[in-house]
């Protein structure tokens, strides 16, 4: 039986489906995680990509919310904020950090390559989730 591969590898294997950002992020942790997100319900999250088309809020970092979301909440987040609320802070801070920003415009000029495109990004964003993730348990 072939062992689960790891976050950073369904990330590199998204991206070479030719994936944005969000659209990579949401479904390599759908698949790590198990979230239970139909494959095309992975669609919600194309409008994310380059910060809303944008240069606004990055793509994985929204779409790693979602997956944080869709992982932890039961019902609404209004019943579990207590909870919920820290972790995504912790998320957004931890992303801030380690990509050194969280608009597009900013992740894209630190991160951004013509060869390897948002690439570097999606690691990174990936490694900000497992670490959020391993909260949320």
């Amino acid at each position: 039986m072939e062992s689960m591969k790891s976050l950073e590898q369904l990330v590199t294997y998204y991206y070479q489906e030719d994936n944005n950002c969000a659209e990579t992020l949401i479904k390599a942790a759908n698949d790590y995680y198990q979230l239970d997100i139909e494959p095309n319900d992975c669609k919600l999250a194309s409008g994310f990509g380059g910060g809303m088309f944008s240069g606004l809020a990055c793509g994985a970092l929204c779409a790693s919310i979602m997956a944080i979301s869709k992982k932890v909440i039961e019902t609404k987040a209004h019943q579990q904020l207590d909870d919920f609320k820290p972790l995504i802070q912790y998320y957004v801070k931890t992303f801030e950090q380690e990509l050194g920003g969280i608009n597009c415009s900013d992740v894209k000029e630190k991160h951004h390559t013509k060869e390897t495109k948002c690439l570097n990004t999606c690691l990174l964003a990936a490694k900000v989730l497992e670490k959020t993730m391993e909260q949320a348990v």
